[in-house]
């Protein structure tokens, strides 16, 4: 009975390998290395490449200006309409990005919410560069603020006390121990937000348009290459997942050097 169910799960986990590494390596074997790197230098590629990658860099960037002080605040604080905000916090992870896209529309769209403010300041978000990043943001927001909340969370309240009774006061315990205690979750937080703005295309699509060298990101401009150019959408795949390994084996290397560096790491044998 014990080994039936050994090799039953041998089966199940090797057929779920098999089912994330397949469509994978489709993709990296639909392509010859020279037509990879014709297509890179294609304008198009190019442009959707930069864009990507630099609203990507600057939607992180404020997702972790502005994730830091509300993780720090749901980690350590009781408040009323808490529950509410944690679940706000979280919804764009579950939300249909094109939900999310269209009610960024609603909200900050000309006829929206804030649209005759946006415009009296001189703001145009819909259909711009800066529409993109706020789509992203807005999706990528949960994958820092929940793990930087956790990790908050997790910091021994001794440590805390120690620095209270030496009459620390709360910014230099915040600098001094909880944000150094909490690097590995906070290093965790930024990269999947980083892999999940530039994987986004439901929200920025809906909200901010797929025109070339404006909005047009990888994912959108994988979608468009669908229909008439197939070794410029699996180049720009390609790249996509490339740089999503790379985010993540950089992630598994940094939170190994955190334990290696505490001790907590399993010590070599001789």
């Amino acid at each position: 009975m014990e080994v039936a169910l050994r090799v039953l799960a041998g089966l199940g986990a090797g057929l779920l390998v098999a089912l994330l590494a397949l469509p994978l390596a489709a993709l990296f074997l639909k392509v010859r290395p020279e037509t990879l790197l014709a297509k890179l230098s294609d304008p198009v590629v190019a442009a959707a490449l930069r864009l990507s990658l630099e609203t990507a860099l600057l939607s992180t960037l404020i997702v972790c200006a502005l994730g830091l002080p509300l993780a720090y605040l749901l980690a350590t604080r009781s408040f009323p309409g808490k529950r509410v905000v944690e679940v706000l916090v979280e919804l764009p992870m579950v939300l249909p990005p094109t939900v999310a896209g269209f009610a960024l529309l609603l909200a900050f769209g000309r006829a929206g919410l804030l649209g005759r403010q946006l415009d009296a300041l001189g703001l145009h978000l819909p259909f711009t560069t800066l529409g993109v990043i706020v789509a992203q943001v807005f999706m990528a927001a949960p994958f820092f603020i929940s793990p930087a909340a956790a990790g908050f969370a997790s910091v021994d309240r001794r440590y805390l006390d120690i620095a209270s009774t030496l009459r620390a006061s709360e910014p230099y315990s915040f600098f001094r121990v909880m944000l150094p205690l909490s690097l590995p979750s906070l290093m965790a937080g930024a990269t999947m937000s980083c892999a999940r703005a530039l994987g986004e295309f439901g929200a920025t699509i809906t909200f901010a348009g797929n025109m070339s060298g404006r909005t047009q990101t990888m994912p959108l401009a994988v979608y468009m290459a669908l229909e008439s150019d197939l070794d410029g959408a699996v180049v720009l795949a390609i790249v996509l997942v490339s740089i999503s390994v790379a985010l993540l084996l950089s992630l598994r290397h940094l939170h190994a050097g955190f334990l290696w560096r505490s001790g907590d790491a399993p010590r070599r044998t001789s």
